[in-house]
């Protein structure tokens, strides 16, 4: 009995070994539809170690070499066993669809893996729009066994792909997302860029010397400037992003899989389907857009199942710098408060908040004290939520508009004349400021309100449902801090010394 398939395993758990290997027992080929071309060259370099013949189809793909993989798809026998294509290939060639019904009416298409599944549906972390037009290959080639394969989706965007990719019912077998020898982790991001990346190349140059890693960070300038600047630092670094030309791109994989550079500055085009095992470190140099896509991008550490860690550098302005990239993804806003909230949270283990944001009941004791929140304590910081919300009141009946980064400057009496009389400058240290202020937006006491113009769009506070609570003298606001070593001023105390954030 021939069955459709979903697959759900975390990174590192070996979905790509479920296609990979029934090829190897096959007499025809199995076709592999990947989003990315590192993701291909990645299994590619792999299976040509081991001896097993694959081949690829892709936009940089040589005129001759293309040629060759077509003709080769309808031989008798066929000299390759998995053959990866892009989405764009399926939707835009119609000789390579010529070729694929070919090569099914000779019985020569064994099965198809569709990798990275998730990227079909509009509500997961990596919408593609070609992928929405893979279920045409169900529709053309029905008694071919088709296999989902992905670690980031949700029931409903299972369910979403399922009805994409017209398999009524498929067999879904899901494992636990837990990858327990990682450690999560989550670090305060210095203001400046050099003090940012002084901090990370302290880290490489001391705890990971010597070992692999990938740093993310937000755009193709932030690749390319970090690279050089940690190159001048004295690590073999390279940057990775989708502008590039492909041949650096393929020569920055090899370097990087081969070992001849330490680290890869990568944009998010540097992802899914890296199999590298010995990488010890992923450091996101700025926040990910969703917790699917944090999951994805540290899920490249440790795939060897030794110690290794996912430390993510949380800046505040980074926030408002991504929502003004999401705001016009369907429900871009919510994932990244949910990515942010993963962050901000100092009560509840890192795993149960991947955990719950996958489905699947997690217990904390099962951490092993593999992420970094301990030592919790409940923080009354009532009075600073009404200083915050004082602020935004006030510049409203002035009609002005003020940033979280206003906000801030007005809270800790620096800025404009007219904002520093706002309100009496706190004695907090903007760490602190920062972390109420996040904590606001995320309890609904503030909430988003932007604003668009040819050129850019402008991310504003405005008071949220919540904010009137605070007029009842009766109401209190808490969040969760961690201790910290050196003492930072206290934030309602008693006296003991806290930080809004692990450190």
């Amino acid at each position: 009995l021939v069955r459709d398939v979903f697959l759900v395993m975390p990174t590192g758990g070996g979905k790509s070994l479920c296609y990979q290997l029934p090829s190897v027992c096959s007499k025809g080929f199995t076709l592999v539809i990947a989003p990315l071309v590192s993701l291909m060259e990645d299994q590619l370099m792999y299976l040509k170690s081991i001896n097993v013949y694959a081949v690829t189809l892709n936009a940089s793909s040589k005129k001759e070499h293309a040629k060759w993989v077509l003709a080769s798809m309808t031989e008798k026998a066929t000299p390759f066993r998995l053959l990866y294509v892009t989405p764009e290939k399926i939707a835009k060639s119609k000789l390579l669809m010529s070729k694929l019904e070919k090569a099914y009416k000779a019985g020569k298409l064994e099965r198809i893996a569709v990798d990275e599944v998730h990227c079909c549906s509009q509500w997961g972390h990596d919408f593609r729009p070609d992928y929405k037009l893979l279920g045409i290959l169900k529709r053309q080639f029905p008694s071919v066994p088709l296999i989902g394969l992905t670690a980031t989706a949700t029931s409903g965007v299972l369910k979403d792909c399922q009805k994409i990719l017209s398999i009524p019912d498929p067999v879904t077998l899901t494992a636990s997302f837990n990858r327990p020898n990682l450690y999560y982790e989550v670090r305060i991001k210095e203001a400046s860029h050099e003090d940012s990346t002084t901090d990370i190349v302290a880290l490489i140059n001391g705890r990971y010397k010597g070992q692999s890693g990938i740093i993310y960070v937000f755009s193709q300038k932030d690749a390319e400037v970090l690279s050089t600047d940690m190159q001048k630092k004295g690590i073999a670094a390279q940057p990775y992003h989708a502008n590039m030309e492909p041949e650096d791109k393929s020569r920055v994989h090899l370097h990087w899989t081969t070992n001849k550079i330490q680290v890869v500055v990568a944009t998010v085009a540097f992802g899914m389907g890296i199999d590298k095992p010995d990488v010890r470190f992923v450091i996101h140099h700025s926040l990910s857009k969703s917790i699917e896509n944090y999951y994805q991008e540290s899920g490249r550490a440790g795939r060897d199942d030794k110690p290794a860690d996912c430390i993510l550098y949380f800046g505040f302005a980074d926030i408002f710098r991504i929502s003004t990239m999401v705001v016009m993804e369907n429900v871009g806003q919510q994932k990244l408060l949910q990515m942010v909230a993963y962050c901000q949270t100092l009560d509840r283990c890192r795993r149960m908040v991947l955990a719950g944001h996958f489905d699947e009941v997690w217990d904390d004791d099962d951490c092993n004290q593999m992420c970094d929140i301990c030592h919790c304590v409940t923080v009354d910081i009532t009075q600073h939520a009404r200083e915050a919300v004082q602020i935004v009141e006030m510049a409203n009946t002035m009609d002005e508009k003020m940033t979280p980064l206003k906000v801030i400057e007005a809270w800790m009496g620096k800025g404009p004349a007219k904002r520093r009389k706002m309100i009496q400058a706190t004695a907090l240290s903007r760490l602190e400021v920062e972390a109420i202020l996040i904590h606001l937006l995320l309890q609904g006491y503030f909430s988003e309100d932007f604003s668009f113009t040819p050129y850019t769009t402008y991310f504003y506070l405005k008071l949220g449902r919540k904010a009137a609570l605070l007029k009842n003298e009766k109401h209190t606001v808490t969040m969760k801090m961690k201790r910290t070593l050196p003492v930072t001023k206290p934030v309602s105390s008693g006296g003991k010394s806290f930080i809004c954030m692990c450190v």
